[in-house]
């Protein structure tokens, strides 16, 4: 297929995502981060006009060999290779990596691409840090990107909930996508990973304050998801069900209300309307129009669970940090599920949850990190047995450096974690009480990239 194939059959669409299946010594790990940037001065949001504004920096970005793809004039985007540099609604900067081999190539990635933007930003006073959720803005503090689905997305979320507005502009997370090598295959990372989502969450947990103040929560991020769209977000408690396959998913995605259309470099609105009339040559804003490959590949970017289905499988459940544990998050479910004896160990561990335990962790954990519970054992022992795992797979996979090294010493800042059963929020809230003096100020020195 190519990106004007018309499409008429869901058929056709759990076809495409089937040619997502690759041979194991073919799976690669991409791995994507997003951070916020601030001005020095007053540590206030970055606007995307000006002389020290996100276009400046995308700009000076292409000192290193970024090539500029523009919108309406304005550049939205850079591009290399296979990575690309792209911008969130609220000019949260995002590095979309490459489809790499092993964890070191992902690691030089990161400190590559955060050398350049920090090369970049200085001269302009400006900085970048890794936060589940923005510590001191306010949504008015927020300038918004000059992007057209945004705008869409800007005007339907309000309909739909009461924090989509903050998902866009105030989150940031960092996600590994990975392959799979059969539909059955798919299947069992796909069940593996959402259950096991929530432990990610809690070992990820780097977002408590809100507006400068704690917010209750440990992962503020996670929770903001629980009340964006119950349409395209959760646990996706069907996944578990008999017959889940690329078929069922498409079936999901069917139903799941469209954002848009692009039609010659324009985006049409189509909030709210069915992409199952779409395929049906019944969308009222293109009447007797049928979507395109094109149109479905959009489509699947504008539902988020907490792992979502492409052509790969993305992990979406961890706050975004520091550069260690940007690497971190991919080393752990490299760990877990490119090992096929750990893949079966996860899968035995949840095969019994319910999916009211599932909610329930997901919820808790947002609240409690490592001490949140499931069937009485704490989040913090869970991730401690995962870990191992984990350990105990990246071994086995024996991808070294050139000192000889594997991948495992990527989990090293996620056992610090679980030693001393500390999530890095609660960290954080311990200086905030203590030598922050309550002000979040002091985390934007000592945090920044």
């Amino acid at each position: 297929m190519t990106p004007d194939t018309i499409l008429t059959d869901k058929r056709e669409l759990a076809a495409w995502l089937e040619t997502g299946c690759r041979a194991k010594s073919e799976w690669r790990i991409g791995t994507e981060h997003e951070k916020f940037g601030f001005h020095h001065a007053d540590l206030s949001p970055l606007a995307w006009e000006g002389e020290s504004g996100i276009r400046a920096v995308l700009e000076g970005l292409t000192r290193f060999g970024w090539e500029s793809v523009e919108e309406e004039g304005r550049v939205v985007m850079l591009k290399m290779n296979d990575c690309s540099v792209t911008l969130e609604p609220g000019g949260q900067l995002e590095l979309s990596g490459g489809l790499l081999d092993n964890l070191h190539q992902t690691c030089n990635e990161v400190n590559t691409h955060l050398a350049q933007v920090k090369a970049v930003a200085d001269p302009l006073g400006i900085g970048f840090i890794g936060m589940g959720f923005h510590p001191l803005a306010r949504r008015e503090d927020i300038h918004w990107m000059p992007k057209a689905r945004y705008k869409i997305m800007r005007e339907h979320m309000p309909r739909v909930g009461n924090l989509g507005l903050d998902m866009m502009t105030r989150t940031c997370t960092v996600q590994v996508n990975l392959d799979f090598s059969s539909e059955a295959d798919m299947v069992d990372k796909f069940r593996a990973s959402i259950a096991l989502q929530p432990i990610a969450t809690a070992l990820f947990a780097n977002s408590p304050f809100v507006e400068g103040r704690p917010s209750g929560f440990l992962s503020y991020r996670s929770h903001v998801w629980t009340d964006t769209d119950p349409h395209r977000t959760g646990t996706l408690p069907w996944v578990f069900e008999s017959g889940m396959g690329f078929e069922r998913y498409v079936d999901w995605m069917l139903d799941v209300p469209m954002y848009f259309v692009r039609r010659n470099g324009k985006f049409i609105d189509t909030a709210g309307h069915s992409f199952r009339d779409f395929l049906a040559g019944k969308l009222d804003a293109l009447p007797g129009e049928h979507p395109t490959l094109a149109d479905w590949e959009d489509h699947l970017t504008t539902a988020f669970p907490e792992v979502r289905l492409k052509r790969f499988l993305e992990m979406r459940g961890a706050d975004g940090g520091p550069w260690h544990r940007l690497c971190a998050l991919p080393a752990f479910w490299v760990g877990l599920l490119y090992d096929a004896d750990n893949l079966a160990a996860c899968l035995d561990l949840t095969s019994d949850w319910t999916a009211e335990e599932r909610d329930r962790m997901r919820a808790d954990v947002a609240r409690q990190g490592l001490s949140a519970e499931i069937r009485g054992r704490t989040i913090g022992s869970l991730a401690r047995q995962l870990l191992d795992l984990a350990r105990e797979g990246l071994n086995r996979r024996q991808r070294l450096d050139a000192g000889g090294n594997n991948e495992s010493g990527f989990l090293q800042t996620l056992e610090h974690i679980v030693d001393a059963n500390e999530t890095p929020a609660e960290a954080k809230l311990r200086k905030w009480e203590g030598e922050w003096e309550q002000s979040v100020a002091p985390l934007f020195r000592e945090h920044a990239y």
